[in-house]
């Protein structure tokens, strides 16, 4: 796998509170000494999910990003549980990539803060293609986004239809931890390993051992802090992390968008409610999916406070 360090570290760019109460931690390189200047976050939702990606990524800009799970999860650990980051749910840009290898063998390939389908065209392309089961873009029967070989062969090298490249790490190597672990970087794991894994509400504790949730996670630290914060919400015994790898042709290169669930008050947080465990008002946990519909991402990028009203004081 190939491996790069030459890029700004997750650590350089979590570090100042983001505002909008979605209370994202961002990078603090090039607000020093500009103290109008500050990371802040916003929400972008649309009924047609590649709008709401697009308008994120214009926010965003060159300085800033669109968060990934595990910036979403960070975030939401440090947020109070009346915040909206814990009352709705988001979808994150991050995605999980099934993936055949030279070797012979299937890998689920998990990519954060990028990715084949970081890009809006990429995804109405998708959306718009003939679903012609010998098509090489369109849907999968499970409504999965069709990659072709050579996307996939790109890939496992970190190299991006875009032209960029990242890091890629085997899952062992990433769970012994990664210093100085960028933003964006994809992980390997084995998928004999991950159809193992329970997809659905299992406990906490066996949640914190978990390989794909330490994935999707961004590593154990991130996954143990994010798993206490929400054991505590409601004292619940199980979260939800659900996936597609035993419904799945492996031999067709695929992707699915992560997402994370929430709801107002943390309602059927262990899926209790008439145990159907989804939907607006279930607060699902991790889980993936493909499709045109409801999507809400959240965009943080430097902006300057001095002209804005969010943050005067109108208290006589």
């Amino acid at each position: 796998m190939k491996h790069a360090h030459n890029r700004i570290n997750r650590r350089q760019m979590i570090g100042a509170t983001g505002s909008l109460g979605a209370s994202l931690l961002c990078s603090p390189l090039t607000m020093a000494n500009a103290t109008d200047i500050r990371m802040v976050a916003r929400i972008f939702f649309d009924s047609y999910g590649t709008l709401a990606l697009r308008q994120a990524l214009r926010y965003a800009g060159d300085s800033g990003f669109v968060a990934s799970m595990p910036q979403l999860l960070h975030a939401k650990t440090h947020a109070a549980y009346d915040n909206i980051i814990w009352n709705t749910y988001f979808t994150a840009n991050s995605e999980e990539n099934v993936i055949k290898t030279p070797q012979g063998n299937h890998v689920v390939l998990t990519i954060h803060g990028t990715g084949i389908f970081s890009k809006p065209e990429k995804i109405e392309r998708t959306l718009r293609s003939d679903l012609d089961r010998f098509n090489d873009e369109g849907l999968t029967g499970q409504y999965a986004a069709k990659i072709t070989q050579q996307e996939a062969k790109n890939l496992l090298h970190g190299r991006l239809p875009d032209g960029s490249e990242i890091p890629v790490y085997e899952f062992d190597e990433f769970n012994q931890g990664i210093k100085q672990l960028p933003m964006q970087y994809g992980v390997a794991l084995d998928l004999d390993i991950a159809k193992k894994t329970y997809s659905g509400y299992e406990e906490f504790d066996t949640l914190i051992d978990n390989p794909v949730m330490i994935i999707r996670s961004g590593g154990t630290e991130t996954l143990s802090a994010y798993l206490e914060k929400a054991r505590n919400r409601k004292n619940t015994e199980k979260m939800g992390n659900f996936h597609r790898y035993n419904s799945i042709d492996p031999d067709q290169p695929q992707t699915r968008i992560l997402r994370l669930g929430g709801s107002k008050g943390g309602k059927s947080s262990d899926g209790s409610d008439l145990g159907l465990g989804r939907g607006y008002d279930s607060d699902w946990g991790l889980s993936v999916g493909f499709f045109p519909g409801l999507a809400r991402y959240i965009a943080v990028a430097p902006r300057d406070i001095s002209s804005d009203l969010q943050y005067l004081d109108f208290e006589l």
